[in-house]
């Protein structure tokens, strides 16, 4: 029992206190511990109250109170220290996240790679020493990038889980998929190679070489598939690709096809209707002919929200025109700024330089005139803005359409979720494999992301704002060598909703 243990204070022959743990024995008194020597009053008190721990460690029955709930019994205010801080706490959720997302099966280094793209988005080795600073969890360097072209070997796993995961966590039925593609660029300027190349660069990097990635989503933006092609494809030859490989992978699901105008093509169209796809794909109809254009400007009233559905000549599908005041106004902008600019070139004859409404003239060699036909039909299609459709009226109404479509912000905002909170590009791999398995890396980090989005509603700037800000402080008693951790700002993870979807506590 306590009791039996007495804390005994003695003067030694330096002078100091001597502090000891003795027990009493048929009248003897037996030293148990010797805590240690003291040589003021401040290392006297600290002494003392180690001595009272062991005495409840040494003992058979211990205190009433517990002083593991009394901190402050334990270690002494002048010898605190902080130690270090932590975010094990965010680890923890990230890695929670990463499991209802169906990616546990992988490697852990894969999994911590993904959810670093949200926390801290750098370069391997960047990431390999925050990963060790923040949650103090290490990896080789080689190891790292020996595994990293591996996981390759789990592409076709991690898209499947994507697809579990939309459909168990969003109930999703994939009636309806949205396609768009994407351009990320290198941090060199190496030639052209069998993967690397320039080509039409969304970043406005033209001299550098890139890569094209298309990525197929939900109707919420959740990530399904993605495919990487050489740096100067064409965007409208990716669609089928992507498309038939998840019809491939998922034998049962034939969903709507919804895609930007850059997809449109003769090619494209006949090959989703041979394949028996629907489709809903934005409509250039600037390239239709002037009798056709002539039938919508004879036809839509310029009123706002006006809407009509023309079949088109020799086609199989229906192109859908709706007019807008928001967009007339902003078509008329850009419309009177286009004839200023081909104005100015033709008065100065300023063969350099290009503009939409100038042409060659065809009266005098090297001299330019204005495009009067190409004018007279932006002109007429001022504010009206076109979709393509083979889905019959009866079964898509027009406004369904036109929802359908606009519901491409989605992928286009998981695209900018990729270039700047996770930051995809610039891209510093150059072997082909760690290139795939660094936009793979990416595609998990996605799926974290919308997921947690999707279902808080929160930004995946605040998601990780929140996590963040809990953190543990380790503190240390230099003169015992005693520590706790204290865990700081929880509450606001309390309060959101991630705390109900991740359930830690």
């Amino acid at each position: 029992m306590p009791g039996n243990l007495t804390i005994r204070k003695v003067r030694t022959a330096s002078g100091a206190i001597a502090v000891q743990l003795m027990r009493h024995v048929e009248g003897k008194r037996i030293i148990v511990r010797h805590i240690g020597s003291a040589h003021t009053d401040q290392e006297l008190t600290v002494l003392y109250q180690e001595a009272e721990i062991v005495r409840e460690q040494l003992s058979l029955q211990p205190s009433l109170f517990s002083l593991e709930e009394k901190p402050s019994k334990l270690l002494h205010e002048d010898h605190l220290q902080l130690a270090s801080v932590t975010h094990r706490f965010a680890y923890k959720a990230l890695k929670k996240c990463s499991q209802l997302c169906g990616l546990a099966f992988l490697h852990t280094l894969y999994q911590d790679l993904a959810l670093m793209r949200i926390i801290e988005p750098a370069s391997k080795l960047r990431t390999i020493e925050l990963l060790s600073k923040y949650f103090e969890i290490s990896y080789a360097e080689r190891s790292v990038y020996r595994l990293l072209p591996k996981l390759l070997e789990h592409k076709n796993s991690i898209e499947d889980a994507a697809y579990q995961t939309a459909k168990v966590h969003f109930e999703e039925s994939f009636a309806l998929v949205l396609y768009d593609v994407t351009t990320l660029y290198f941090e060199s300027h190496e030639p052209n190679d069998e993967l690397k190349a320039r080509g039409f660069s969304k970043d406005d990097k033209s001299k550098q070489p890139q890569i094209v990635v298309g990525l197929l989503v939900t109707h919420q933006g959740f990530p399904l598939r993605h495919e990487i092609y050489k740096g100067n494809t064409f965007e409208g030859h990716t669609m089928l690709d992507v498309v038939k490989e998840f019809q491939k992978r998922h034998i049962n699901s034939k969903p709507i096809i919804v895609a930007d105008a850059a997809m449109l093509s003769q090619e494209n169209m006949s090959l989703l209707e041979a394949e028996d796809y629907q489709y809903v794909v934005g409509g250039r109809l600037a390239n239709t002919t002037r009798c056709f254009i002539e039938s919508i400007a004879s036809r839509l009233k310029k009123q706002d929200g006006d809407v009509i559905r023309l079949s088109y000549p020799n086609r199989s599908y229906d192109v859908i025109c709706a007019y807008s005041e928001k967009r007339a106004k902003k078509d008329q902008y850009e419309f009177n700024k286009q004839i200023a600019k081909a104005h100015e070139i033709i008065s100065k004859q300023e063969t350099g330089k290009r503009a939409k409404f100038v042409k060659k003239s065809t009266e005098h060699k090297d001299s330019f005139t204005l495009n009067e036909e190409l004018k007279e039909k932006a002109e007429k299609l001022i504010g009206i803005k076109g979709y393509c459709t083979n889905i019959p009226e009866d079964i898509l109404s027009n406004s369904q359409v036109i929802e359908y479509y606009h519901g491409l912000w989605h992928v286009e905002q998981v695209f900018r979720m990729s270039k700047t909170d996770l930051k995809t590009r610039p891209i510093f791999h150059y072997m082909h494999d760690a290139i795939k398995a660094h936009v793979l890396l990416c595609f998990m980090g996605l799926m974290m992301g919308k997921f947690l989005e999707i279902k808080t509603g929160l930004s995946l700037r605040r998601i990780r704002d929140i996590l963040w800000d809990v953190q543990e402080a380790h503190i240390e008693d230099s003169l015992t060598g005693k520590s706790i951790t204290l865990q700081t700002n929880i509450k606001n993870f309390n309060e959101s909703k991630l705390a109900q979807i991740l359930k830690l506590h």
